[in-house]
């Protein structure tokens, strides 16, 4: 599903947001945020179950906890997954999506992974048992200013920061970085993936174009566990939103397959996942 929004715009505008105004959801903004949801689609056909819940409204909100690092926020989102192939990377496309979309009505949001009370936000959104949940956001008004645990987190993972392009692109092999006018008319694409919000701004996500495709990679060192490594791969997932949404505001081709890529010599700790055939 395309979303009926300035994707570029909103991607350059989007930010994270540590810090909100303490009112809840207008009806008019929660009701909008409703609606995407429930249109809200990915491309792999992988079942992503969506929740939003909303603290004041509960009797056991204290026990909805994010360490401090959320402040004031009263309503949050949550995703689950299937425990099967590509799960986590449509998880990453899709919640990305619904982050994109609040971004546009105004609202603030930040990817959580590993910062909240896993267990009780489980059991207030009813995630099944047999299901991974892998994230939440909160989402609300920003506030006017942040608070100083936000001011240090974003100076401690330079969140403003993003790898230049050699770094993350690259032409047939990984040896020969992908340049602007290489990538033509799909030049765009991969400077919104470049602008992808990550965990701890690790930005793993790598990218190489072999004639008319663009092959997708996560990068993560082995013995990694396997909650990290799964963040990793939604990671990529909202990378890969980044991309293809623009793909798709600029009217250019693109379908997402899967092939394999024992032709291809990889670099150490780069491991492939899928590829758009533009």
């Amino acid at each position: 599903m395309k979303l009926s929004i300035p994707i570029v715009e909103t991607i350059q505008k989007r930010h994270s947001v540590r810090t909100y105004q303490e009112r809840m959801l207008s009806t008019q903004d929660r009701e909008a945020l409703l609606d995407c949801i429930s249109r809200l689609d990915n491309p792999f056909g992988i079942p992503v179950h969506k929740y939003i819940i909303e603290k004041k409204l509960r009797g056991d909100c204290k026990k909805l906890g994010t360490y401090g690092v959320i402040k004031g926020a009263s309503t949050f989102l949550g995703v689950s997954i299937p425990n099967v192939k590509l799960a986590p990377v449509a998880a990453g496309y899709e919640f990305e999506n619904r982050i994109l979309y609040a971004t546009h009505i105004g609202l603030g949001t930040v990817w959580l992974a590993a910062t909240f009370n896993r267990d009780s936000f489980s059991h207030a959104m009813n995630i099944p048992q047999e299901e991974l949940f892998l994230a939440i956001s909160p989402v609300g008004y920003p506030a006017a200013r942040r608070s100083l645990t936000e001011t240090l987190m974003r100076s401690t993972t330079k969140s403003s920061s993003r790898k230049a392009w050699e770094s993350l692109f690259y032409q047939q092999d990984f040896i020969t970085p992908l340049t602007e006018n290489m990538a033509g008319d799909y030049a765009i694409p991969p400077e919104m993936v470049r602008l992808a919000p990550s965990a701890k701004n690790a930005q793993p996500w790598r990218v190489r174009k072999d004639e008319n495709s663009y092959h997708f990679y996560v990068t993560y060192k082995s013995g990694l566990s396997e909650g990290e490594e799964l963040i990793k791969r939604v990671d990529l997932g909202i990378a890969l939103s980044h991309f293809h949404q623009t793909v798709m505001e600029h009217r250019l081709t693109g379908n997402f397959e899967f092939m394999s890529q024992e032709d291809v010599k990889l670099p150490e700790n780069v491991h492939y996942i899928i590829f758009l055939r533009a």
